[in-house]
């Protein structure tokens, strides 16, 4: 609620109490109260700046104002910027909110829904910098369904109590069971951002075409998707494959150093460990998984890599858990064995999911990066969705922009086909970001 002072404070009511208020309390509607309780708020989660929060009881009463003595404003969003929700990551402490230009829409639900659904929005803030807004289940299956059936382009989100998420050095704002969403003109915050960009015109594909494409993730086997990033335009695209993990690339190793803050890879010295992304020349390091293996099923083999988000998800160690497994005197982490739950990994079949970026379309790419299990064939995975963004970085992930190693000779991936078939229908129908 917000009074004549502009002053806003978050107001509770228990369960039971719910039925007498439910029909009373709308959205722009003036109200002189009486008869509630005053506390303090709880550090956490918080949705105002206030450090008081209203209670109602059996007491309390309400009075309609159509003509109240003192304008009261119409707007109270707690807009932060991009410094500030980097601040607030992380933190659990505030659910601020955000207005921003809608760049971008991708979907993981179908028709009908199924379990694990997933809306993320690309959004540009007033500084240009961009963000990710995630939406999950229920709330991803009712954005989808909004978005789609809109009869205009939206270009404006304001968007209420969101959780701003550092994951693997990077900001992503996940949506809460208290976030509302408002398109355009709903607000006069968005009106004010619609109008401007509309003089400024942008020239932006609209965000109604774009949540359709990506719509569903399409199954490829392996030859199709080494096929695909020689004849298809350079895209960010997600696929599934099927295949059988033949052999685990040792040579490689199995971890690596991250920077803390970013995930990046951290270079050892003598004394310390220097990052070069954050230029801190003694960054604190991480173990984070990093391992290549060799996939094959019944049209190709290719080199997939396995990074840390996936691996701890699909077995339920972490990196640094399982150096203390292997440690050895005066060896590092990196030097180690191969895990015994990895290398027990070869031979076994997996349904898994493909990031595809513009990394991939260049001539020094040699891997796919696996981003989700799907299925360990033989049994479910505890959890299907998986870590999108989390800043499972190395030297050849997209993300990082290095220079091609001397012994890179080109071509686009070591996926060997097996069979002669020709692209199948699957990669006709894959669809640009």
């Amino acid at each position: 609620m917000v009074d004549v002072n502009s002053t806003v404070m978050q107001v509770t009511i228990s369960a039971g109490r719910l039925p007498q208020f439910r029909e009373i309390l709308r959205a722009g509607t003036m109200f002189s109260v009486s008869g509630f309780d005053v506390s303090r708020c709880a550090q956490n989660f918080r949705l105002t700046d206030s450090s008081l929060m209203i209670r109602f009881n059996e007491s309390t009463s309400f009075q309609e104002l159509t003509e109240p003595d003192s304008p009261l404003p119409d707007e109270a969003f707690r807009f932060r910027n991009h410094s500030e929700l980097i601040g607030l990551a992380n933190t659990n402490t505030q659910l601020p909110d955000i207005i921003g230009e809608i760049l971008s829409v991708r979907s993981t639900v179908c028709d009908p829904p199924e379990e694990k659904n997933r809306v993320m929005v690309t959004l540009k803030l007033d500084s240009d910098e961009t963000v990710t807004l995630s939406f999950f289940d229920a709330q991803a299956v009712a954005f989808h369904k909004q978005l789609k059936t809109m009869r205009v382009d939206p270009k404006v989100m304001v968007i209420t109590s969101i959780n701003p998420k550092i994951v693997g050095g990077r900001l992503f704002l996940n949506a809460t069971s208290g976030t509302h969403v408002y398109f355009d003109k709903k607000t006069r915050a968005g009106d004010a951002l619609f109008y401007k960009l509309v003089a400024r015109d942008t020239g932006l594909p609209s965000a109604a075409p774009l949540l359709r494409s990506y719509a569903k993730v399409e199954t490829m086997t392996i030859a199709d998707l080494s096929s695909f990033i020689v004849s298809a335009e350079s895209q960010e695209i997600d696929f599934l494959c099927t295949g059988k993990v033949v052999r685990v690339d040792t040579e490689k190793g199995w971890c690596y150093v991250a920077c803390s803050k970013c995930s990046k890879k951290l270079q050892r010295t003598e004394s310390a460990f220097t990052c070069g992304v954050c230029n801190n020349p003694h960054a604190v390091g991480a173990l984070r998984y990093r391992v290549e293996m060799a996939i094959a099923d019944d049209t190709a083999e290719g080199t997939f890599v396995w990074f840390d988000g996936v691996l701890t998800k699909l077995h339920s160690i972490r990196a640094s858990e399982a150096a203390q497994m292997l440690a050895e005197d005066g060896v590092n982490p990196e030097d180690t064995r191969l895990p015994p739950f990895i290398a027990d990994m070869e031979g076994r079949t997996y349904t898994f999911q493909v990031r595809v970026t513009a990394f991939n379309f260049t001539e020094h790419h040699k891997t796919f990066t696996i981003t989700r299990i799907a299925e360990d064939h033989g049994r479910l995975t505890e959890d299907g969705v998986g870590s999108d963004g989390d800043g499972d970085d190395d030297d050849d992930n997209p993300n990082i922009k290095t220079p091609p190693a001397a012994d890179d000779q080109g071509g686009t991936s070591k996926a060997r086909k097996k069979t002669d078939a020709g692209t199948s229908n699957v990669v006709k129908k894959a669809r640009a970001g």
